[in-house]
């Protein structure tokens, strides 16, 4: 057996041209009533959701509850099954982010069209908004992910400017004057 073998770089699925990562398959398994390429779809997204949602190292409850109502609205799923998407989503985030990230970003942008691009960067700072500011960090993670989803750098500052009195990076300190 090879190294390249045992280290998982040439494997069946790749062999066969798969570009399904391990942790969209983990989702997709929990949206198995759904036709794969929807649940997918889902899975990508709520991941992605998850990983700005943790590239503070901070995920709060607002940013779940967030998570979970962008994920039942964009995937039409009950509560219960969102719940359980945004769980393995924001722990696999947690646990495999590092290798993860731009895999399932790459996919993502494999698989939606420019307007699901979009429309999903505006839910990545609804997430990141939603408990009342946008860090510096997590605003830089949004654009890594505008980036791997290739979208242009307008894109990326049409959908900021929406979300721009929650950027905490803008915002006057406590007790400063006018």
């Amino acid at each position: 057996m090879s190294l390249s073998r045992f280290f998982g770089f040439h494997s069946p699925e790749a062999a066969a041209g798969h570009a399904e990562t391990d942790t969209v398959r983990k989702i997709t398994q929990a949206l198995d009533r759904l036709a794969p390429d929807r649940a997918r779809y889902i899975a990508a997204f709520a991941y992605i959701l998850g990983r700005v949602a943790t590239s503070d190292l901070s995920v709060s409850e607002t940013e779940i509850r967030e998570m979970e109502h962008l994920v039942m609205e964009v995937g039409g799923l009950p509560e219960e099954q969102a719940i359980i998407v945004v769980q393995i989503a924001k722990t696999r985030s947690v646990l495999f982010g590092a290798t993860e990230n731009f895999l399932v970003t790459r996919e993502f942008a494999g698989i939606s069209s420019r307007e699901e691009k979009l429309r999903l960067l505006e839910c990545l700072f609804a997430v990141s908004a939603s408990d009342d500011g946008i860090s510096a960090v997590e605003d830089n993670e949004i654009r890594q992910i505008s980036s791997e989803l290739q979208l242009e750098h307008r894109d990326y500052i049409a959908v900021r400017y929406k979300f721009r009195d929650r950027l905490t990076v803008l915002r006057k300190p406590e007790g400063a004057s006018e």
